[in-house]
């Protein structure tokens, strides 16, 4: 059979009052990605012919969020009346197009797009007018319940509105459907608000169709969690460890060596490499890429980074949108700020801050020393205690350091400068002019001792 032409309708006009907070709900995160995101990915699999989000409160931050994707339009629900009112805003944009119809919830983040084909094949083989996951939960509160007749659905019942019996229910709607757009719009203004609740409920569709002679149908998921939605600050964080407990499990199974899975947090989009080890309280943020045969150490933090093999980051080091070549080892306590490059066996060693920076093969920073807005050549040391003066007050400026330099301890270098290849630093100096290669720099009051200083001071005294 030949699939019909899919659209896509997400809700996500909702507030989420239970969440405490200003965030849109669709916008609060997991495992590095919002909940919308979470739920776009998935519809992406049906290949749908549009995209249309039903947005409401914090619309503008909904737009904004997603505007990097593309390919996506939207329609405003003012007033939050209800879901069937919410799908009715699409009108506009749907309206006279043919095929089916899938509508997502954008708070519902765990659903596989597995479901969502077994939903369209169940859907399209009944020939149905609307289709619905269902589940079955032992212990169904708050979710609207799948009432039958001789096996077929005839209605759905929200909870509030449930009599003693129906509440008995196990079997529940999801609010995932896939629908018909034929008769949908015409079939969702005779939707009424005969509830406790006073709004257009969309499950009062199933009994206009079933009135109307039109088939319904249902499929029933086989995991619940998929169709779990998020409605609190605890779901949130119940759901942020099941994706993140399968997270580690793929690592795991594809040869990473997580020393404690209970404490390492690794985004869904990070991407690491066999024989690499994360030791305890490891965060990997964003779309983080670690090459094979790593060593993150405990307490580190890296940032929609790249890690080439080999690389050895000790405790509690923070990398952020940088890249780490092959064999370099850093910290422990490094920070490599946004927009640095660390070449390939590079030693950035304790208590040494990176930022816009790029250090060539070999060289070394092994204690104590901020190198902001540089670029360092290979085979070049930095002794403890060096910085660049980079920022005048008003505007940013370049050091360059060339290849085989050698930078004696507590070196201040006032850029703009550049340290040409072989030249040598003596330790102390304070350098504003430049170094020829292999010249020496010396940028310090020459020393004078006093004989006889100290006794003569107490003297005084």
């Amino acid at each position: 059979m030949n699939r019909k032409v899919t659209h896509v309708v997400v809700l996500a006009a909702g507030k989420g009052t239970r969440m405490k907070s200003q965030v849109p709900k669709v916008l609060h995160r997991i495992a590095g990605l919002t909940l919308i995101e979470r739920v776009l990915r998935t519809a992406a699999a049906l290949s749908p012919a549009t995209t249309t989000l039903v947005v409401g409160h914090g619309a503008d931050d909904v737009k904004a969020s997603l505007a990097a994707l593309g390919k996506l339009q939207f329609v405003v629900q003012e007033k939050q009346l209800g879901t069937g009112h919410a799908l009715l805003q699409a009108a506009p944009v749907l309206r006279g197009k043919t095929g089916t119809l899938v509508l997502l919830s954008g708070d519902v983040p765990l659903l596989r797009p597995e479901t969502l084909l077994s939903l369209i094949a169940t859907h399209d083989e009944a020939g149905a007018a609307a289709t619905v996951i269902t589940a079955r939960l032992p212990r169904p509160f708050g979710y609207g319940r799948i009432v039958r007749a001789g096996g077929r659905m005839t209605k759905i019942v929200e909870e509030k509105d449930a009599s003693p019996a129906q509440r008995a229910i196990t079997e529940i709607n999801s609010g995932i459907y896939a629908l018909d757009l034929a008769p949908l719009f015409d079939a969702l203004v005779s939707i009424g608000t005969a509830n406790k609740q006073g709004e257009y409920y969309l499950p009062d569709l199933i009994a206009i169709y079933r009135k109307q002679k039109r088939p319904v149908a249902t499929w029933t998921v086989e995991r619940a969690e998929e169709i779990r939605g998020i409605n609190s600050r605890a779901e949130l964080s119940e759901v942020s460890a099941m994706v993140r407990q399968q997270k580690n499990e793929e690592l795991m199974a594809a040869g990473v060596t997580l020393v404690d899975p209970a404490t390492t947090y690794v985004d869904s989009d990070v991407v690491i490499g066999a024989d690499t080890v994360l030791h305890p309280f490891v965060i990997l943020e964003g779309s983080t890429r670690i090459g094979a045969a790593c060593e993150i150490h405990a307490g580190s933090r890296i940032v929609n980074s790249t890690l080439g093999d080999r690389v050895c980051v000790r405790n509690h080091t923070v990398v952020s949108d940088s890249t780490v070549e092959a064999g370099a080892r850093l910290g422990p306590f490094a920070h490599i700020r946004p927009g640095s490059r660390v070449g390939e066996d590079v030693h950035v060693g304790n208590f040494v801050e990176l930022k816009k920076a790029s250090m060539g093969k070999g060289s070394k920073a092994n204690h104590l020393a901020y190198l902001g807005d540089a670029t360092i050549g290979s085979g070049t040391n930095v002794g403890a205690g060096t910085i660049t003066c980079n920022y005048d007050g008003e505007k940013k400026h370049q050091t360059v350091i060339g290849n085989n330099v050698f930078i004696g301890s507590n070196s201040t270098l006032v850029a703009p400068v550049t340290l040409a290849d072989g030249s040598y630093i003596a330790a102390g100096s304070t350098v504003t002019k430049d170094v020829p290669a292999g010249a020496l720099g010396i940028g310090r009051a020459r020393q004078e001792n006093k004989d006889g200083w100290v006794a003569k001071r107490k003297e005084r005294k």
